[in-house]
């Protein structure tokens, strides 16, 4: 007899395929002690970010240090720069400029002497779990480009591994919380509500990312879910039922790490 009522699995079989692949990958390239031993769960808690500062500026510094400190990138050599404003969409309480594209939330590159430069979008400073999701993501950038082989599917795929790679380095709460908000805005003429997307995954997998990394690493969910938005925490629910007694855990504890230059 078909069970109609068997719940419907949080992401497609592909789109969990892609995960585990991501992780075996990481797992591979960037794991070993690095995960399993140092690998932090990063939470917006004052135990992790408490520095006190005095412009927009000296803040995106401050969290940018902390969070490649987090991520095991301390000393490595990047310059962190601020984009150009965005420019004002709203000229008149009722008329908005459409087809203008505000600047992204940030960028990674090489320049022309083999440095890394890291860009942000200033509007960060309003948005402190998007600020630190930004910079996890684009030092994971830092991190992944690093890897002597492509991620699953080619380097097509880079931004989607890059956001998993993201969760894999412990910030798989700011990642989640940061995938998509929905906003009232308020202004000396004006009001309304805006809704801004953050990221190349959606909801689902993040949160699905996050529980990989919390069951990898054998933490209790709760530690977790006291600081995700209400969509996360089920989500995360959904995902840890999933991933108990998966098999696909077993195989990716059994990931062997290949350090650099080993043959």
């Amino acid at each position: 007899m078909l069970n109609i009522f068997k719940p419907k699995p949080l992401l497609s079989k592909e789109d969990q395929e892609f995960q585990h692949a991501s992780y075996a990958w990481l797992l591979k390239h960037f794991g070993g002690n690095d995960f399993y031993k140092d690998a932090q769960l990063i939470l917006p808690t004052k135990d992790f970010f408490p520095a006190q500062v005095n412009s927009p500026e000296e803040a995106a510094q401050t969290v940018f240090n902390q969070v490649k400190k987090y991520a095991g990138l301390e000393d490595w050599s990047c310059t962190l720069i601020a984009q150009e404003e965005d420019p004002n969409l709203v000229v008149a309480p009722t008329l908005v400029v459409r087809g203008i594209e505000n600047n992204p939330s940030g960028t990674f590159s090489v320049d022309e002497n083999n440095e890394a430069v890291i860009t942000y979008n200033p509007n960060l400073s309003a948005s402190p779990m998007e600020m630190v999701a930004t910079f996890a993501h684009e030092l994971s950038h830092y991190l992944t480009s690093t890897a002597p082989e492509p991620p699953p599917g080619g380097w097509d795929n880079w931004e989607f591994a890059t956001d998993i790679c993201a969760s894999f380095l412990g910030f798989g709460v700011f990642m989640a919380n940061a995938a998509f908000s929905f906003n009232q805005y308020t202004s000396v003429d004006s009001q309304g509500w805006q809704s801004s997307r953050a990221g190349y995954l959606t909801e689902a997998e993040y949160s699905y990312s996050l529980a990989l990394f919390l069951t990898l690493k054998d933490m209790p969910f709760e530690k977790a879910l006291r600081h995700c938005d209400p969509n996360i925490k089920k989500n995360l629910k959904i995902a840890k039922k999933e991933l108990t007694n998966n098999s696909i855990v077993r195989e990716l504890h059994n990931v062997k790490y290949q350090p650099p230059h080993s043959k």
